[in-house]
């Protein structure tokens, strides 16, 4: 009698099982249904018979892929908010992955973390719905480039913190990541959000231009601020944001510093000094070999770029007082600026980083085909193998000694090239932004990855933690959270997203 009990039981489960899987592929099949009636066919794309698979197909870091249960492109606010519509009334498990451009390459492009997610791309959203030179600021889409921003603020009194990578990237998505700009990090040019909530409500958080009269910009508002639970979260669609706009320098000076490896604790804490002085403007820039060839430049030692800008007496004394430091520190080989030569314009790391300093990402191509071999549209499907380790570390030689010299181990151990450039976001923190450029065949795939894991590993021991994460290593976020801060994301989720509405992300 217990054995026919214990059958019955096993037997119900199974039949639960195969009730359930038929739920959900209802659930979906009528998903389906509705998605094409809001964007139409051109714009969904579905698995094409019973036994197939559908992906996203390669991305340039060959992570594999992940089974994906629909790909759809809204045209509008109005076609995303029905679209999350949909999803509350069909009670569905399968959550929606957002993505802007989805060039968030060498971290895993479009991917989703989890299977069977609704992809949601929004490059479509391309409006520039307002702009305001003399006050500072833009109002922007998801499919928004910072090419299409540069180019209608060129030769004007603005201009928009660029990064070095293509002109083709969304700029909403780099900020929503806290990429990282050539004037400071891209969250500081965040101003106001506009979020679809996961019930399908329009909102706004941040600053926002008032409709009768001029106020200052206030991205905290009033009361707990709500602007950064949008950027690097699942809590939410956003489908536009206030982006700020910066006063274009007069003048611009960039300094190209050369130096041994054997002295690189002692120009670290010379260029900290400099920061901490004021003397620099933006990013500062640190590029070992590696990295300089990857990115299509010339030279056999460690290349160093600093930006000086501004009113043109101040840009002249500030370039003669570096000068003089750096040449009786006995530490540079080489010291040029670019006002002294013209660049050598095959060296696509000067150019794209001159360019980029003044608000120009249109050389940035230049240094994304070094790279990758391949433009912005083929770089997936493509290029070259390409994976990215971007840390924030302390801004002391000491520490960037040590963190280079992990890197070298970790190189001589796997046996594969790894690339490294410092970004100097203040006189306390840099960017340590790792690059790993390999064949894409299978037996370098497998240890570039594994080379990638090494990296996690002991930079997380270090206490170097990543600010942005891939899609292999979102377990590695359990380290970086304190308990009480992963409780509280996981309450806002519950709360703000009761029915799984957007899928789960890199970060939760």
């Amino acid at each position: 009698m217990k054995k026919m009990v214990s059958n019955f039981t096993l037997m119900d489960l199974k039949i639960m099982d195969i009730t359930e899987e038929k739920s959900d592929v209802c659930s979906l099949n009528n998903i389906i249904f509705e998605l094409k009636k809001i964007v139409g066919e051109k714009y969904i794309q579905i698995k094409s018979g019973e036994i197939s698979t559908l992906t996203l197909g390669r991305n340039v870091s060959l992570f594999t892929p992940k089974k994906v249960s629909t790909i759809v492109r809204p045209g509008s606010i109005n076609e995303i908010i029905q679209i999350v519509d949909i999803m509350n009334k069909n009670n569905s498990k399968l959550g929606l992955h957002i993505v802007s451009s989805g060039y968030n390459w060498g971290l895993g492009s479009k991917e989703p973390v989890n299977e069977d997610a609704i992809i949601v791309i929004l490059d479509r959203l391309t409006n520039i719905r307002d702009i305001n030179i003399e006050d500072g600021w833009a109002i922007i889409e998801p499919g928004v480039t910072q090419l299409n921003l540069a180019n209608l603020l060129k030769d004007s009194s603005r201009m928009l913190n660029v990064t070095a990578s293509s002109g083709h990237t969304s700029v909403i998505g780099n900020i929503l990541e806290r990429g990282v700009g050539l004037r400071h990090q891209r969250t500081n040019d965040l101003l106001g959000l506009e979020v679809i909530t996961p019930d399908g409500e329009k909102i706004t958080v941040g600053w926002w231009p008032h409709t009768e009269r001029k106020t200052a910009f206030n991205t905290f508002g009033h009361g707990p601020s709500l602007l950064h639970l949008y950027t690097q979260s699942n809590l939410g669609i956003v489908t536009g944001a206030v982006v700020r706009l910066l006063p274009r320098p007069q003048t611009q000076t960039v300094l190209h510093l050369h130096f041994p490896r054997k002295k690189l604790l002692d120009a670290v804490n010379l260029f900290r000094d400099w920061y901490a002085q004021e003397m620099v403007s933006g990013v500062l820039k640190i590029y070992d070999t590696v990295s300089t060839e990857s990115y299509g430049g010339s030279g056999d030692e460690h290349l160093t770029l600093i930006c000086v800008s501004g009113n043109p007496k101040k840009v002249e004394a500030i370039v003669s007082i570096l000068f003089e430091e750096a040449k009786n520190s006995g530490i540079f080989t080489k010291l040029i600026h670019s006002n002294e030569i013209s660049s050598d314009r095959n060296d696509f790391v000067l150019q794209v980083v001159e360019h980029a300093y003044a608000g120009d990402p249109s050389w940035n191509e230049h240094m994304l085909r070094a790279a990758t071999g391949q433009n912005a549209k083929e770089v997936d499907s493509k290029g070259g193998g390409w994976i990215f380790f971007l840390a924030f570390i302390p801004f002391k030689g000491e520490t960037i000694t040590e963190a280079l010299s992990i890197i070298d181990d970790i190189s001589k151990k796997m046996g594969v090239k790894i690339g490294t450039t410092v970004n100097a976001l203040s006189s306390d923190v840099i960017d340590l932004v790792i690059s790993i450029k390999f064949p894409p065949v299978k037996d370098q795939i497998s240890k570039s990855h594994e080379t990638l894991d090494l990296i996690y590993e002991h930079f997380t021991y270090k206490g170097f933690y990543p600010y942005r994460l891939d899609i292999n290593h979102t377990n590695f976020i359990e380290h970086y959270y304190s308990q009480t801060e992963r409780a509280v994301n996981k309450k806002l989720k519950n709360m703000l997203d009761p029915n799984g509405i957007i899928s789960t992300g890199r970060y939760f």
